[in-house]
């Protein structure tokens, strides 16, 4: 019977560990020591437009968990962009990592889960910390807390690192070729959006002989920002 090897890092160091038929990530928890039967588990399935389904990702989970001795505590399915950052049923399943009331979260891939390195990293950090382990599909398992983790750790940091500087600058050159093309940025001096939208509607209810008071509280503005509508306009 045909079997793959993996190699994890433990806390003891590396340690060849065996599992049949399917290699896996697995970013494990404080004194992780690899699969244990018994361990109750979250599935997490993303797909990122309404076309796809995760029917796919939830089956191949549930064979790894049945082969690994998981128990499935539940699945849940996601379709957002992996860049979004409201993904409610990934909160839904932090906050159970946070509850201690699973173990690990699966996953299909990384990718799944994270919406980038910096994501990855700080997720992973959160993990560690309530004692729950990330497993994927493919891939090394390490302990954070280990040698071999901190390194990779710091790998993982030095290119989150890499990419808030990388946005950053897409960001600034974003703004300078903007500015070049006429666009201001910001208020303009003398500029009250939310004041000049309502102005007609607040000059038109104080004509109707309605206090400050009463307009305020029926267009939700501070009284001040009615006052000074009024002001405005009288001084004109």
């Amino acid at each position: 019977m045909a079997w793959l090897s993996l190699l994890k890092y433990s806390l003891d160091g590396p340690t060849l560990c065996r599992t049949k038929h399917t290699l896996f990530w697995g970013f494990g928890a404080k004194g992780s020591t690899g699969v244990q039967l018994g361990q109750s588990a979250a599935l997490y399935c993303r797909v990122s437009t309404a076309d796809q389904t995760c029917s796919r990702q939830e089956r191949d989970l549930r064979a790894f968990a049945k082969k690994a001795g998981y128990k499935v505590v539940g699945v849940w399915k996601e379709t957002a962009s992996g860049a979004k950052d409201e993904r409610a049923e990934r909160k839904k399943v932090l906050a159970l990592a946070q509850a201690r009331n699973i173990d690990i979260i699966l996953v299909t891939e990384l990718t799944r889960w994270g919406r980038s390195m910096l994501d990855l990293f700080h997720t992973l950090q959160d993990l560690q910390a309530w004692g729950v382990s990330l497993v994927a599909q493919t891939g090394l398992q390490f302990d954070l807390r280990s040698a071999q983790g901190k390194l990779i750790a710091s790998l993982m940091a030095a290119l989150a690192e890499f990419e808030r500087d990388l946005l950053r600058e897409r960001v600034r050159s974003g703004i300078a070729a903007a500015r070049k093309r006429g666009v201001v940025f910001g208020r303009r001096p003398g500029q009250r959006i939310k004041a000049d939208r309502y102005t007609p509607k607040v000059l038109k209810l104080v004509g109707e002989g309605q206090s400050y008071r009463e307009i305020s509280h029926r267009l939700g503005l501070s009284k001040n920002t009615v006052l000074d509508i009024v002001k405005r306009d009288r001084a004109t």
